[in-house]
Formats: structure tokens, sequence, C-alpha cells
């Protein structure tokens, strides 16, 4: 192994996975659009009560679930630690497969208003939302990919040190 490697290795020792960090922090920050342009209020757009279910407090609370677990994942990663890039593979595939869970039901489900009949969400909403759970996900797979590839290495590092790992 060259010395410059060697030496950009033992670096890491001493230095932030700021990478993954800011890629959890950007996947939090397409959460939060996707929370405020689900939920927001389209005057020429009355869906009734739709928003108003179990299913709506249920997503609500998920998204604060997330934002808190992506957060933490956030700090962990930033300390290479392995778990965390697995907790954020989690995160990411729950981004993607909330696309099938409210956003599509919202946009198959018909409702009927002041006599007038309209999906409670458009096409264009749908496309934005689903957007940025997509944006999310790939952040937190992105962060995890490289986090878990900079945490091998630097626990294969610390190993030819012969220092204890980081976990």
């Amino acid at each position: 192994m060259s010395d410059d490697r060697t030496i950009e290795r033992d670096r890491m020792r001493f230095t932030r996975n700021t990478l993954s960090s800011n890629l959890v922090l950007l996947a939090i920050l397409f959460n939060v659009f996707y929370f405020i342009n689900i939920y927001k209020s389209d005057i020429n757009h009355v869906v009734g009560n739709y928003y108003y279910q179990l299913r709506i407090g249920v997503s609500i609370i998920f998204n604060l679930i997330f934002m808190l677990a992506a957060f933490l994942s956030s700090e962990g990663i930033k300390n290479y630690k392995v778990s965390y890039a697995y907790a954020l593979f989690v995160l990411g595939a729950m981004q993607i497969i909330r696309i099938f869970i409210l956003p599509l039901n919202a946009l198959k489900t018909e409702v009927t208003v002041a006599g007038q009949t309209g999906t409670v969400m458009g096409m264009g909403q749908f496309t934005l939302v689903t957007i940025y759970l997509v944006l999310s996900g790939i952040c937190c797979f992105a962060a995890a990919v490289i986090g878990l590839k900079r945490s091998r290495e630097l626990n294969e590092h610390l190993a030819s040190l012969g220092l204890s790992a980081n976990a």
C-alpha cells in the first residue's frame, strides 16, 4: 500500500465522515419537503375529511420517527459506526415503500365534496411527493454505502495497527 493511502487512512481516525452525515441530513430535508407537500392545504382542491383519519396520524408519527432515527444515524455514521449504515439501509427502503402507502392511496381515492368528484391527490402532487421520497431514500442509501465502505476501511486500518476496531 502506498504511503499516501496509509496516511489518508490513518487520518480517518481523527476526522469525521461528514459526507455520509450530510447526505442523511439532506434525506431529512427531502422528507420535510414531502411532509409539507402531502399535508398542505390547497383551496382549489378540497378533499373533505380524507386527511382526518388514523392512517394520516400514523403517517405523521412515522415522519417524526423517521426524522429522529435519521438524525441519530447521521451522528453515528459520522463517527464511522457500521451499525448505523445498516439502519440507513432500512430507513432508505422505508422511504421507498412509503410511496405505495399514503401517496398512491390518495392518488387512487376519489372523493365527492360539494357535488364535485375528484381524486384526493392530483398527478402533479403525487409526482412531486414521490420524487421527494425517492430522493430521501437515495440519500439514505448513498450515505449507508459510503459510511459502510469508510467504516470498514478504517476498521481494517486500525486492525493492521493493532488497535481495537470501531463497531
